[in-house]
């Protein structure tokens, strides 16, 4: 097993890794709940957008248990388990894009028109003021250890952030003006759309920022 190089294994590293993964872990949590209660609301108004947004959350937390693996045990140290980890980050990127685009798609052709609801705006407003700050945490921690799994970790925080702003507006929108429905399978096509954009990234390590 390859190891992280001498001089980086100083006591400051090690701290940094401890954040990365505290982080991860603060993260996981946020994740389930916002997937929880985003996919009940989703489905309950029938919203692609916040389906997609939802789902989007069980793929962050795929990638903070990547970034909470790469940092536990023996591994923290290991240059072999970044690359695994940076690669998991990657594909993490990929599961949500299918069903989001052929949803997208379906309901833009049958012209389904999804609800309104609260809690999903008070949810996705939520996420918008949070998500920022853990990308920005994590990207700053990436460049410190030099991983490129927990940039990306971050990376998919900015995403969540540029997500909860474009279905924000899109349940905002719906509610005030039914007529703009085609807005929700639409920012459905750009999530998907970004998170193929972004997985590619990241497989080819252009996700540190360091």
């Amino acid at each position: 097993m390859a190891t992280i190089r001498g001089a980086e294994r100083d006591a400051e590293w090690i701290r940094a890794a401890g954040w990365a993964r505290w982080l991860a872990w603060a993260s996981l949590l946020w994740m389930c709940a916002e997937g929880a209660f985003g996919l009940w609301q989703g489905f309950t108004v029938g919203s692609i957008s916040l389906i997609g947004w939802a789902l989007g959350s069980a793929v962050e937390g795929l990638a903070s248990v990547i970034v909470v693996w790469r940092f536990t045990g023996d591994r923290m140290l290991s240059e072999t388990s970044e690359r695994r980890a940076q690669r998991g980050v990657a594909i993490s990127f990929w599961l949500i894009a299918p069903y989001i685009a052929v949803e997208s798609v379906r309901n833009l052709l049958t012209g389904a028109r999804p609800g309104t609801t609260v809690i999903g705006i008070a949810l996705t407003a939520a996420a918008l003021v949070l998500m920022p700050l853990l990308g920005w945490a994590k990207r700053r921690l990436g460049g410190r250890l030099n991983s490129r799994a927990t940039a990306g970790e971050g990376t998919q925080n900015y995403l969540c952030a540029a997500q909860s702003a474009a279905v924000l507006l899109t349940l905002a929108v719906i509610a005030l003006w039914p007529g703009g429905w085609w807005l929700d399978p639409a920012v459905g096509l750009v999530i998907a759309g970004v998170a193929v954009r972004e997985g590619f990234q990241a497989w080819r390590g252009e996700d540190c920022g360091c």
